[in-house]
C-alpha cells in the first residue's frame, strides 16, 4: 500500500489563531510549494507561503462558517478568519482547488513543500537555505510517486 492509498481514510484538522473556524480536509494532497509571489508574502505578512493543494470539494467548513471572510469572487479569492484575521486558504484554479495555508493546519500533512515558486519576485533580505528546486514563475510542484 502506497503512502497516497493509506491517507485515502485521514482527514486533518486546520483551525483559525482565535479558533472562531475550524475546517476538515483529507490528506490528500495533490501538491505542496512555499511561494515566494509578492501577494502571497502581503497576505501572510511573511516572505513566503507554503501551501497545499487539493481539490476543493475536499475540504470543508466544520465551525465558524459565518465567520468566514473572502477576498475575491467564488472561484478565486483568498479565506480568512473574519475575527483574528488568520489566513486559511486560497480557492484558485477557476475554483476547482483550494490552497491551504499550511500553518493553519492542526494535524501533520503527509506532504511536504516540494519546491519554492516565484522566486525571482522572492523577498530580497530572505535567503533560502534548503535543497528544495527553485522556479522563477509558477509551476506545479507534484507529490512524488508513491509519496
Amino acid at each position: 500500500m502506497t503512502n497516497r492509498e493509506r491517507t485515502n481514510y485521514r482527514t486533518l484538522a486546520g483551525r483559525c489563531l482565535c479558533g472562531a473556524v475550524d475546517y476538515a480536509v483529507a490528506d490528500e494532497f495533490v501538491y505542496a510549494a512555499n511561494c515566494h509571489c509578492s501577494n502571497c508574502r502581503r497576505a501572510t505578512g511573511s516572505a513566503f507561503k507554503p501551501f497545499a493543494g487539493i481539490e476543493r470539494d475536499k475540504l470543508r467548513i466544520t465551525k465558524g462558517g459565518d465567520n468566514l471572510m473572502i477576498f475575491g469572487d467564488e472561484n478565486a479569492h483568498d479565506t480568512r478568519c473574519r475575527v483574528c484575521g488568520s489566513f486559511l486558504y486560497s480557492v484558485v484554479r477557476d475554483g476547482a482547488f483550494v490552497h491551504v495555508a499550511m500553518g493553519t493546519l492542526v494535524d501533520d500533512p503527509t506532504i511536504r513543500p516540494t519546491g519554492h515558486i516565484f522566486v525571482d519576485s522572492k523577498a530580497q533580505w530572505f535567503t533560502i537555505t534548503d535543497d528544495l528546486p527553485q522556479y522563477g514563475e509558477h509551476v506545479v510542484v507534484s507529490r512524488p510517486v508513491g509519496g
